[in-house]
């Protein structure tokens, strides 16, 4: 890495990496997210007490279930997890998959949207995370207003889109069908010191600012990588330990960037632990966020 630049703006090459929930309810919830987002189980391992599951789709791990049942559910008015979302290559894909998580009985569809930069559908799973599936259009297609790319949210009929777009041979690949972590989206308790986290010390640059009581950050110029928000969550303090986020995972090209990254946080007196490969850090509200080069085996992600 050179110096200047790069010493406070993480690689543009960055992307999102599995997210940890716990669960009370381990078998309920590996079925909806394997039955729903066509998702297959990785990894089982036992750490003391806990049984982690990590599910994904081919090698690429997308969720990270601790089963944790003395915990309380979750608060939805506490910081924490606003949404997951999985990203898909291609409409028909996506579509696949809006249509197998609509047919389930144990989740919930919530709405659909266009973005302009993407078309979303909205869920919420059988404990009540938030789960986003969504497509990019082509960034050529994107429009700027200045640093900041214009986003909406309009309405997107979902009966139409299934029906331009779903194929059976689309639905019947399942898993085999590429899937990633495209970007997570956090209740805070105050942006500005969300911003001074998320954008300050991990290094994302803010991308949209312009949704009252939000703000989203990326790396290379996405339209968001981290989303923000105080929608339910004004004023907010620490977290309580509950159901729902455990953690959120970002993934960066190299060591360099590692190094790069312990140094923001050193010089803005941050907590961490790290080595060469991995940086664990806690936002301002408690949230554990892990920071590793990429490549990181099944066992690595349950290790985190």
């Amino acid at each position: 890495m050179t110096s200047t630049n790069t010493e406070r703006i993480i690689n543009p090459a960055t992307s999102m990496g599995a997210v940890t929930l716990r669960v009370g309810d381990l078998e309920a919830m590996s079925t909806y997210y394997s039955d729903a987002f066509a998702m297959e189980p990785v990894q089982d391992r036992t750490v003391g007490r806990e049984v982690h599951r990590v599910l994904g789709r081919g090698p690429i791990p997308l969720v990270r279930l601790i089963h944790t049942p003395d915990l309380p559910t979750g608060d939805r008015h506490q910081a924490g997890l606003f949404h997951t979302a999985f990203l898909f290559d291609d409409q028909r894909s996506l579509a696949a998959t809006v249509y197998r998580a609509a047919r389930s009985t144990t989740g919930q569809f919530v709405g659909s949207s266009d973005h302009l930069v993407s078309e979303a559908f909205y869920f919420t799973d059988p404990e009540g995370n938030g789960v986003e599936l969504y497509t990019d259009r082509p960034r050529e297609h994107w429009t700027h207003d200045g640093n900041q790319i214009r986003m909406t949210t309009t309405h997107l009929d979902p009966n139409d889109y299934l029906h331009s777009h779903l194929d059976q041979t689309t639905v019947d690949a399942g898993p085999a069908l590429a899937g990633t972590v495209g970007h997570v989206h956090l209740q805070v308790g105050d942006l500005a010191t969300a911003r001074s986290f998320y954008v300050d010390a991990l290094g994302f640059e803010v991308t949209q600012t312009g949704y009252p009581g939000a703000l989203f950050a990326s790396a290379g110029g996405y339209h968001h990588h981290i989303g923000m928000n105080t929608w339910n969550s004004q004023g907010a303090g620490p977290r309580a330990a509950r159901l729902g986020l455990g953690s959120l995972a970002v993934t960066v090209p190299s060591r360099d960037d590692i190094a790069a990254l312990q140094a923001r946080l050193s010089a803005r007196s941050i907590p961490f632990a790290s080595d060469s490969r991995i940086v664990s850090a806690h936002d301002p509200w408690g949230t554990h966020v892990t920071v590793s080069v990429a490549g990181l085996t099944a066992d690595e992600v349950i290790a985190q």
